[in-house]
Order: C-alpha cells, then structure tokens, then sequence
C-alpha cells in the first residue's frame, strides 16, 4: 500500500480508501438498495481495510441517514483503533433533515450544525477532511469558506475539501480563500473511472495547476465494471447496478472497455475490477481511489488492485477503448499550443 500527500498538505493518506456508502441501509430506502451492512459486518470490513494498509475511511452524514457514521465511528472504537492511525473523511451538504428548509447546503448555520451532528456519531473530536458533498446554489461562496476556516481555526477540522464541483467554483473559492487568508480547499471528491473520464477535460488540469488531492468515488461504475456484466450479462438479481442504476454511463463505450480490459486481466490472473481499479491507480493525478465493498471477498479483490502493475502497451490498450472524443476547446488548445509546448521540452533537453 502506498502512501502519498493530500494535495498540497503534509497528509499522507493510503492510494486505497475505504468507503462506507454500504454500512447501514435498511427497509426500503435508496441505501439498502447500495448497502445493508450492520455493526458486526462493517466493523470487520473496517478492520480489514486497517490490515491491509488503508489508513483512509470516507463517510458522509447524508449515508443511511447518519448510521454509516454512527457505524464507522463505533467500529474505530470497538477495535481500539488510535486516533492518529487513522485519517477520517465525511461530508456535509445533502438533505438529512427533510422538514427543515436549513437542513441542507453550505450555509454557515448548517456548517456549523452538520459538523457537531457528525463529530457526535463518529465520537470524535476532530474530523480529518471536512468535505462539501455539492455545490449549494444558494450560498455565496464566501460564507461558505469563511464558516470551513472557523472550524480549522478551532480545531473541529484539520482540513476541508468538495465532492462534484466544477473546475470554476472550485477556482473562485480557492481566489477567495486567497485573497482572504482561510483556509483553502485540499482536495475533490468526484467520478472518475475508465468508463467515464468526462473530468479530464477541465478538471483534471485544474488539479495539476492548484495542486488539489483527487479521491475517486465509484471506481467501478457503480459496479459495472465488476466484471458482473458485459454486453450478454446484465448481472445478477439484487446486484446493485440491477437495484440501484447509478451513476450514468454509456454503456457501449463501458462494453468496449471490458473488451480491452479482459484479455489483460486474464493474462496476470486477476480480475477485470482490479484492471479497472490499477488503470486509476496508475493515472497520476489520482490521490487516493475509494473503494467499498458488501462483503470481505470483494474488498480483499479490490486492494489486490494495487499490486497490479500495467504496462505503457496495456495502459495504451485502454486508452484506445476509453479515450474521450474531442471537443472544443480541447483540440484548438491543443493546436495552437503545440509550438510553446515544443520549445519547453526542448529548453527543458538542453538543461539535462
């Protein structure tokens, strides 16, 4: 397992964390449907993940209405996990309080009450990473940022980051807490996968640029890519791409890229999620992949993930099968900026 900053801070969290979207769904919600896993179950999850080298759980408060927290906070307890062993990520911005018209967004009366509901069912002190799980339309930024660095200030929170925000509201909020001297944003939560790379066309340069930490959720398309199914297999009866169809994907170009990954996977003797998982790991924006599981065999076939090596021909392989078509600004960027390009690797050759 390896271990490496979350963008520009001196926290080193491990390339595999877990998630704990299937910890305690029940009756005939939307999360029983992703996950109805209990204390005893989640707990050994959590303590294998702890085993393998995984230093990194990622939770939200919007999950089984709080109990995935309540779960993750309880299993740290009962395995007597050190505080410090372990970096805890959950997120805030959904609607947990249906009746109340505050009981959602970025606001700073909901920051500041969201942050002390989660601290009280992780049985924290202190939350690792703090994330906005979307952008609030709503609240101007500024509120936003400013009420995050409070609680840096405080220390309820070492660090704050979003989840499915644009490259540009992540930009003006990083110019705001600049000019302002808060506390920036250190990482994004978003969708990333070899079946859906919609993010590399903007978002992906701005993370290179500003120096921002990339967790990955969903790495499998929902389990798509699970090797489950495939253009004559449409999983099985309770599956959760069979119950719960998200997020979106264009299932043809998914297809295609099982295709490509197959006869990888076949060659090392793994499984074709564990190609899907190592082309994520090998892309070298990605900080750190969040992986969940139902039961202890499947998250064992996903940390295997990280041992599997690809090579520049298997990587070109799925990039052949995968690669976005062109749009526009890309490709005029990309002509017009190709003689610049070359004088830089050129004064760049002369200095070696």
């Amino acid at each position: 397992m390896r271990y490496v900053p979350l963008g520009r801070t001196g926290l080193f969290v491990s390339e595999l964390c877990l998630g704990t979207m299937t910890f305690g769904g029940s009756g005939e919600s939307m999360w029983a449907k992703i996950g109805e896993l209990q204390q005893a179950d989640a707990e050994r999850l959590v303590g294998q993940a702890l085993d393998a080298g995984i230093n990194f759980i990622d939770t939200a408060d919007v999950y089984a209405g709080g109990a995935s927290e309540r779960i993750t906070g309880q299993a740290l307890r009962n395995l007597k996990v050190a505080r410090d062993h372990v970096i805890v990520a959950t997120k805030f911005g959904l609607e947990v309080d249906a009746p109340n018209p505050n009981g959602k967004g970025a606001s700073r009366g909901h920051i500041m009450d969201s942050v002390k509901a989660s601290l009280q069912r992780l049985q924290l002190d202190h939350i690792d990473l703090y994330q906005i799980h979307g952008f609030d339309p709503a609240t101007p930024i500024e509120e936003t940022v400013r009420a995050l660095d409070q609680l840096v200030r405080h220390g309820h929170v070492r660090y704050v980051g979003v989840s499915n925000w644009a490259a540009w509201q992540i930009v003006k909020a990083l110019g705001i807490s600049e000019r302002l001297g808060l506390a920036r944003f250190e990482s994004l939560q978003s969708y990333y996968t070899v079946a859906g790379r919609d993010l590399e066309r903007e978002i992906v340069p701005m993370l290179q640029s500003e120096g921002l930490g990339l967790m990955v959720w969903s790495p499998l398309a929902g389990g798509l890519l699970s090797g489950k199914y495939g253009r004559d297999k449409q999983g099985e009866a309770g599956s959760r791409r069979v119950a719960f169809d998200f997020p979106p994907v264009d299932k043809d170009r998914a297809w295609d890229c099982i295709d490509a990954m197959k006869p990888i996977a076949d060659s090392k003797g793994v499984s074709v999620a564990q190609i899907a998982l190592a082309w994520l790991l090998h892309q070298p924006r990605v900080t750190s992949v969040i992986v969940g599981a139902k039961r202890p065999e499947q998250l064992a076939d996903n940390i295997a993930a990280t041992t599997v090596s690809l090579s520049a021909a298997e990587l070109d392989a799925i990039d052949k099968a995968s690669r976005l078509p062109r749009e526009y600004p890309a490709w005029m960027l990309e002509r017009q900026g190709e003689m610049r390009r070359k004088q830089l690797a050129a004064a760049a050759a002369q200095r070696l």
